[in-house]
Order: C-alpha cells, then sequence, then structure tokens
C-alpha cells in the first residue's frame, strides 16, 4: 500500500456481505498505533476498502470474506505496542452486546 493511497473511513455497512468482509480488531492501544499503522499491517490479506480506528479498537472492511477470514487467521493474538490483539468477523455489538446498537462505529 503506497503513501498516497487514501482509505475509505466506512466500515459501517450492514449488507450481508460487508458484515462478513469486515474485521474486528479490539484491545488496542490506538494512543500509539493510527489508522495508517492498521492499514499497512492488514493490505497485505487483500484489498482494504475502509478502516476506521476507535478508542481501543478498529474495523478493516476488505473487499471479500476470504481476505477477512485471512487477515483473522494470520493476526490474531499478534502483539502491537505491547497489547495482544483480538480480532473477529465479529461485529462490536456481537462481541459486546451491553454497548447496545453503535450506529456509527
Amino acid at each position: 500500500m503506497t503513501g498516497k493511497t487514501q482509505t475509505s473511513n466506512v466500515t459501517n455497512k450492514n449488507d450481508p456481505r460487508s458484515l462478513n468482509s469486515r474485521v474486528f480488531i479490539g484491545n488496542l492501544n490506538t494512543a500509539i498505533v493510527k489508522k495508517t499503522d492498521i492499514e499497512v499491517i492488514f493490505a497485505k490479506y487483500g484489498k482494504i476498502v475502509g478502516c476506521s480506528v476507535h478508542k481501543g479498537y478498529a474495523f478493516v472492511q476488505y473487499m471479500n470474506e476470504r481476505n477477512a477470514r485471512a487477515a483473522v487467521a494470520g493476526e490474531n493474538a499478534r502483539i502491537i505496542a505491547g497489547q495482544p490483539l483480538g480480532i473477529s468477523l465479529n461485529s462490536f455489538c456481537e462481541l459486546f452486546p451491553e454497548h447496545g446498537n453503535l450506529s456509527s462505529h
């Protein structure tokens, strides 16, 4: 991925294809790890069409489910900025139902 490529921030589409190709990245030290870092790490698994980073977590949206599954298999429990990542195909709301339905994650 080149430094000139801009990835969309949109990772909240709810159609089945988008949901199945979205990766949730939890336990993320967002004080240190930035969007560009996430894009560089996860781009090796396929084309990223969206990436959004929030306090403590992020989402990466791939073109297809195959790329998303490869990213989960390859990066789950990876230690970044001193913290082991929790990576899943599940959405934030499925992992943390007590937070309710977030309209813009």
